[in-house]
């Protein structure tokens, strides 16, 4: 008689190999975890004197030695279940190093995404006018979550003496809101542009949605500066002969 394959068997063995494998490698990651604990004893007791001594005046500085202190640890297998194994590793330091490294950096480059921003000229109206107002967009919701945050960040920030004034509107907070003029000068150019040539059939909206945008960044960072003020007159200016001319 032709002996017939066991469905259930099969599946049985399977199961079976696939816990032996996951015990295989969950001992092998232990191991791992072990000898790391045993053979870099010293090199993280050098990085934890490095860490509690850590004291800054530049948020700038922080962000060095967050990226020097993760090229260190990234040698590890596992961090966190090795460092566990060091009850003197000051984990809330760390992270508020880290912490305050992340969010400095990621407003800076947001605000330098925005202070290098140009206009495509090749690039449709409608889209580059869209694709200014997402980063306005962008720009202010990182500010406001900042600001939601500050106090509290910023106490902690003191605690294990980390810079914290780049928050304040004197410092890169300031900086953000400020840096949004330049998408309002180039938006008001580009509906100039677009308002200027022969074959704008929208010249009433075009003009109001500038003003508009204008008005949001104006409050944004409270005020013009001269540049914006000019590009604002002229945009003004078309806006009024426009109305003259039975346009409006």
């Amino acid at each position: 008689m032709e002996n017939k394959a066991n469905p259930a068997g099969v599946h049985v063995f399977a199961l079976t190999k696939n816990m032996i494998g996951e015990i295989e490698n969950r001992s092998s990651y232990l191991s791992a975890i072990k000898s790391e604990v045993e053979t870099q004893a010293e090199f993280i007791n050098f990085l934890i004197s490095e860490v509690e001594s850590a004291k800054f005046t530049n948020i700038a500085d922080v962000e060095a030695f967050v990226n020097w202190l993760d090229r260190q640890l990234s040698s590890l297998v596992d961090e966190r279940a090795v460092l566990k194994h060091f009850p003197q590793w000051p984990e809330r330091k760390a992270d508020t190093l880290r912490e305050a490294a992340c969010n400095y950096r990621d407003l800076r480059n947001l605000k330098s995404e925005v202070t290098s921003f140009e206009d495509n000229m090749k690039e449709p109206t409608i889209l580059a006018l869209r694709r200014m107002e997402a980063l306005q967009d962008r720009l202010e919701r990182s500010v406001s979550s900042a600001e939601r945050t500050r106090e509290s960040a910023s106490k902690k920030y003191r605690d294990f003496q980390i810079p914290w004034e780049w928050m304040l509107d004197s410092g890169l907070m300031g900086q953000m809101k400020l840096s949004s003029l330049r998408l309002a000068n180039e938006y008001m150019k580009r509906i100039i542009k677009e308002v200027q040539s022969s074959d704008c059939s929208r010249e009433d909206n075009l003009l109001l949605q500038g003003v508009r945008f204008a008005f949001r960044v104006h409050q944004f960072a409270g005020g013009f500066n001269s540049e914006t003020v000019l590009t604002f007159e002229e945009l003004k200016k078309i806006g009024t002969n426009s109305s003259r001319n039975g346009t409006l």
